[in-house]
């Protein structure tokens, strides 16, 4: 019997190679608790993530985030999938339900939360998330110009973040 240890270890090595199919194969042979733990959990978000399949990294986004709360990656790739599956009111609520535990520091949650706002319609709360997210990491003014999720207030970008 190859150790968990071993598989996340293959997996991972198949991930980074881009044989995504190896990778999930490796990691569906993880079994029993091992396969709920952090370290597994963590790279089928990854690999679902790179494999575009929404449902399945909802769902370990959603475990990621039950199993390890302060990893915030389980909490934005739970939210990004639910977005990608247009499930847009859904995925602001993950967020704002991981804001305070990660909203200090995390300017990717504030992002998301201004993509997800602008997508609703509440432009003010779009405003209000994106220049917090720009001041925690400045890189987040030239995603904003060309992020399509925030098309709806393309105009009013280059005015508010310079």
């Amino acid at each position: 019997m190859i150790p968990t240890r071993r598989r996340l270890e293959y997996a991972s090595g198949y991930l980074g190679l881009g044989m995504l199919a190896a990778a999930e194969k490796e990691l569906d042979l993880i079994e029993g608790e091992a396969a709920e733990s952090r370290a597994v959990l963590r790279l089928r978000v990854e690999l679902y993530h790179e494999t575009k399949h929404w449902k399945r990294l909802a769902k370990a986004g959603a475990a990621l985030a039950r199993v390890a709360a302060d990893d915030e990656q389980g909490w934005i790739s739970w939210a990004y999938a639910l977005r990608e599956l247009n499930r847009v009111d859904e995925a602001q609520d993950v967020l704002r339900r991981a804001e305070p535990r990660h909203g200090k520091a995390s300017a990717v949650l504030h992002y998301n939360l201004a993509c997800y706002a602008c997508l609703l319609g509440d432009r003010d709360e779009a405003k209000r998330r994106l220049a917090l997210a720009c001041e925690m990491d400045a890189e987040f003014r030239e995603s904003a110009r060309e992020d399509p999720d925030l098309e709806a207030m393309r105009d009013e970008l280059d005015l508010g973040l310079d």
